[in-house]
């Protein structure tokens, strides 16, 4: 993984000296609120609906047992002994005091981290494939590029002051498990008929208010060309993006108004003019980068102690069915750590837990950890042979339920209990969801089922790309969710269809229910999937068994 140069400590050190001092003539008094609010955003910090809230940076959701174990400190000593992992493959710790944010700062720094850019409208931590440099499905590890998109992104003079925030994706994987399509721009990693490495090139996803699926600009970039591509495709719409109207300012509105093809027709006509100017650093800088993304030294071993486990211990075999995916090196692994206990918060980890997991880290994993952006933890290269004893440790903290991808592990916001934006409540609705169907001993039946939450229409919790997604609303007062179907954050992506009007708090588990009994009944064996169900049979009997004879009305007439 990536280690700080000499230039990334030194940046890094002046930027929390320069904030620490606008933190003291915040208390003081020299700075107002309004004055403070730009400064402060630019490293992270946000007011929420109860305390201040600090955004940590994990660029490409990537750490180390020595970062872990220090977010862990960090929570202990100002906070309230947690944090909170994001769908952006962040941490989010809830309630710091103002005054204690530049020591948490200088902690961060410590062991290679910030939180520069995890707020404010600039390009933010750029993400990854969770499973980068493991996946045996992928063709390139992703984490080289993103770590070059950091370097150039990072305090850029040009991009400080966006439109709106911009986000951007990267995967190396025929199976996009970075939700590209739903970025400001996306990037998979291709080869071109004649072999040669580059990218192909989306343009205009995002979700929100108004969701939308990414657009191809280019079909294949020569990775020589990244930086100044991408360079012009910010730069464009940093001239065209609109500023009177912040829910119109995304690059994804832009390129709705003026079209892809005139899009990219200033994209190109801009790119042709940046293109002179890199000279090769990027180049050399990406092959030095590169080298720090070298494979584990991986080694062979009797996978004996696996076998026997998964032969005789179905609580363990039941796990590794659910949370253990394919390596690309023989006898190996990535395991995936589930934060989302059934009637858990989705994404919490408690201090004692992060530590468990660096140790797990360091001991069996290479010392590496993954954040997802679904809000869980993965242990990326672990030996087959050391899968027992992992799976052991995790059930003595609470970490080894086996639900990944099932309807209990559930992508939530933080709502209505923290974030001042929130017309709505999350996270009960997603632990009740959890509670209800571990006491109807469903999940296994029901199979892959991706249920996304969002407390507001800024849509943090993913729902429109949920295959189940659930948007909180405020109705004259009174909470309401909306439903959305058939959302899909994969390479075959789609914004979920709404089934009707909303339902009350206590109306909406009862809904979830009656929508898996239709898919158990619609589906036409045990292997379809709830997605593949709901493109077959449509939306239909689904609305049926949610609004009854009132639906079947309405269709009649």
């Amino acid at each position: 993984m990536y280690r700080y140069s000499d230039f990334d400590a030194a940046f890094v050190a002046e930027r929390n000296r320069q904030f620490r001092a606008q933190v003291e003539r915040r208390i003081d008094g020299s700075l107002t609120e309004d004055e403070f609010k730009p400064l402060r955003l630019m490293n992270g910090l946000y007011l929420q609906l109860h305390a201040y809230m600090l955004r940590v940076a994990v660029p490409y959701g990537t750490l180390n047992s020595a970062q872990m174990r220090q977010l862990a400190m960090i929570a202990d000593r100002w906070d309230k002994g947690y944090g909170h992992f994001t769908t952006r493959q962040n941490i989010q710790f809830n309630w710091p005091k103002l005054r204690d944010v530049p020591d948490m700062l200088d902690a961060l720094a410590e062991v290679q981290m910030h939180a520069i850019q995890t707020s404010g409208n600039t390009i933010r931590n750029v993400t990854a494939d969770h499973f980068a440099g493991a996946a045996a499905d992928e063709t390139a590890d992703p984490r080289p590029v993103a770590e070059l998109i950091r370097q150039w992104s990072t305090d850029h003079p040009e991009f400080q002051f966006l439109p709106r925030k911009f986000k951007i994706a990267v995967t190396g994987s025929p199976n996009d498990r970075a939700v590209t399509r739903a970025h400001d721009i996306g990037l998979r990693m291709v080869r071109n008929d004649a072999g040669t490495p580059g990218f192909e090139v989306i343009v205009g996803g995002g979700l929100g208010r108004t969701p939308m699926v990414g657009k191809v600009i280019r079909d294949f970039l020569p990775e020589a060309d990244l930086l100044p591509y991408l360079e012009a495709v910010v730069s464009v719409w940093n001239l065209l993006g609109r500023r009177d109207n912040k829910y119109k300012s995304r690059i994804k509105i832009t390129v709705h108004e003026h079209g892809l093809d005139d899009i990219r027709h200033r994209v190109e006509e801009r790119f042709a003019l940046l293109r002179p100017a890199f000279t090769g650093i990027d180049q050399r800088l990406y092959a030095q980068i590169k080298a720090d993304f070298a494979p584990p030294a991986f080694t062979r071993r009797d996978t004996a102690p696996f076998d026997l486990a998964y032969a005789n211990d179905p609580v363990f075999r039941a796990w590794v069915d659910s949370n253990v995916t394919a390596h690309r090196a023989d006898g190996h692994a990535i395991a995936q750590i589930s934060l989302k206990a059934h009637g858990a918060t989705p994404g919490d980890a408690t201090s004692d837990q992060m530590r468990v997991m660096a140790d797990l880290a360091e001991q069996y994993g290479h010392d590496e950890l993954r954040v997802s952006h679904e809000q869980n933890i993965v242990l990326p290269h672990v030996h087959k042979a050391d899968l027992p004893v992992v799976h052991a440790t995790l059930k003595q903290h609470g970490l080894a339920t086996a639900n990944i991808g099932k309807i209990s592990d559930i992508i939530a916001c933080p709502g209505m209990d923290y974030c001042a934006l929130a017309t709505a409540r999350s996270i009960p609705i997603a632990q009740e969801i959890a509670t209800r169907f571990d006491e109807l001993k469903l999940e296994n039946e029901i199979g892959d089922l991706k249920i996304k939450i969002s407390g507001c229409i800024n849509a943090c919790g993913h729902h429109h790309v949920g295959h189940i997604g659930i948007l909180g609303l405020d109705r004259a007062g009174v909470e309401n969710y909306q439903i959305t179907l058939g959302g899909d954050h994969t390479e075959t992506a789609a914004v979920g269809q709404r089934t009707g009007p909303g339902f009350a708090y206590d109306e909406i588990v009862p809904a979830i229910e009656r929508i898996v009994d239709t898919y158990l009944s619609e589906r036409d064996s045990a292997e379809e999937t709830f997605l593949e169900t709901f493109r077959r049979v449509g939306m239909a009997p689904f609305k049926t068994a949610l609004y009854g004879e009132t639906e079947k009305r309405a269709k009649a007439a």
